[in-house]
């Protein structure tokens, strides 16, 4: 699977030198990239960073688009320097005048969002149910106080966790 991006990111890369006539340095290619992006390019590091679920997923699109416009970010760092929006004219110059494709800035895949702990939290109005993350709930167990801004009243764990 990997190897299908490979052999993209070479041929958008000999397009490149095709259109400018001049060499480009290759980055080097991880596939470690989780989330919600699907591709990540690491302009100073001259390294791609592509993620396989996403690949996995939306397999014609990737190829055809994701690994286009990351491709374009490091050629248009390459010709341009580092002073560049990400996806400004120049980058959009390389999607449409290189790959002739369009210069949409994000995917539309779908991602599988990750399930996350609640902990809930309450004071003394009749509705007052506070959902809190990991995060805020150790910060209560350091000393950290929250308030209802109804009520004014502490709020206070309930011992109660739900996934949302």
């Amino acid at each position: 699977m990997p190897e299908q991006i490979q052999a993209r990111v070479e041929a958008c890369y000999q397009q490149a030198e095709t259109f400018f006539k001049q060499r480009f340095a290759r980055p080097e290619i991880s596939f470690k990239l989780r989330g919600q992006k699907a591709g990540v390019a690491h302009l100073t590091e001259n390294k791609l960073r592509f993620n396989l679920q996403l690949y996995r997923a939306n397999h014609e699109d990737f190829l055809r688009q994701t690994v286009p416009h990351e491709v374009a970010h490091m050629v248009a760092h390459q010709l341009f320097g580092p002073r560049i929006q990400p996806h400004g004219e120049e980058w959009q110059l390389i999607m449409r005048g290189v790959y002739e494709l369009p210069p949409h800035r994000c995917h539309s895949y779908e991602v599988e969002r990750r399930k996350v702990s609640r902990f809930i939290y309450r004071c003394s109005c009749a509705d007052g149910e506070f959902p809190f993350s990991a995060q805020r709930h150790a910060l209560v167990a350091k000393g950290r106080r929250y308030y209802c801004r109804r009520c004014k009243v502490t709020l206070t764990f309930s011992g109660e966790q739900r996934q949302e």
